[in-house]
């Protein structure tokens, strides 16, 4: 299927359009996605901008009416933010020695394989534990001060044990409601990959039958093609 990117704008175009079709409508809560059949063929599927709670009722899709944090989590380098109205209020990088310089290994993978003996592998695993510890107190003091409606979370499976079992422990369960997987491959979560992931989600995602293309084709000028390439596998 083709995959575009529109503006929340024109996603509330295209609902309305659709919505005249005789298409079936299935709307999955979780990944904030709205599926349109015709018969037993998917012809569409919108992913809603973060702020959207129903592909129906936008009385309940104000940007105001929803707070969120973005965490995103590499091997060594994670960074998270708490946004209102679509905007970032507060943010912190993290950064840890947990790879293996020659083998650009995490220490994590490592100690599958080879243990954990040698003084820089346990000053590596020590630092990889104060990593996540130090990324969950900081979500601990978004949930104490703020409102938190969704969290968007970006992290390889093998680093989300060491998220949700870290001493200090997260503000939420792994299966809370409010928690999705973010659509989108972050190789390197700086700053700056934080807002134009923001950015991104802000925005809906349009995957088509590029049979069906005509449905959309006179919206704004504002569609942009999309192109994943996701190197490793995301929680």
């Amino acid at each position: 299927m083709e995959e575009k990117l529109i503006s929340s704008e024109n996603c509330e175009k295209l609902l309305l359009k659709l919505h005249s079709y005789p298409f079936k409508q299935e709307f999955n809560v979780s990944k904030n996605t709205v599926y349109f059949y015709k018969e037993e063929e998917k012809v569409i599927q919108v992913r809603l901008p973060i702020f959207w709670n129903s592909p129906s009722d936008m009385k309940q899709n104000q940007m105001e009416e929803t707070n969120y944090v973005l965490l995103m989590i590499r091997s060594g380098i994670a960074s998270i933010g708490y946004f209102e109205n679509g905007e970032n209020i507060d943010h912190r990088v993290f950064r840890a020695y947990m790879v293996r310089k020659k083998q650009g290994k995490s220490q994590i993978k490592h100690l599958k394989t080879k243990g954990k003996s040698r003084a820089g592998s346990r000053i590596r695993l020590a630092e990889t534990l104060e990593f996540f510890d130090e990324i969950n107190e900081r979500l601990q003091e978004y949930f104490k001060e703020y409102r938190v409606d969704k969290v968007g979370l970006s992290c390889t499976t093998t680093l989300i044990p060491y998220l949700f079992d870290a001493k200090v422990t997260t503000p939420f369960e792994k299966n809370d409601a409010r928690v999705f997987k973010i659509p989108k491959h972050i190789a390197n979560p700086t700053y700056e990959s934080l807002l134009e992931t923001n950015s991104f989600l802000k925005k809906a995602t349009i995957q088509y039958n590029e049979n069906y293309e005509e449905i959309f084709y006179n919206l704004n000028h504002d569609t942009e093609n999309i192109s994943s390439n996701d190197e490793d596998e995301d929680w």
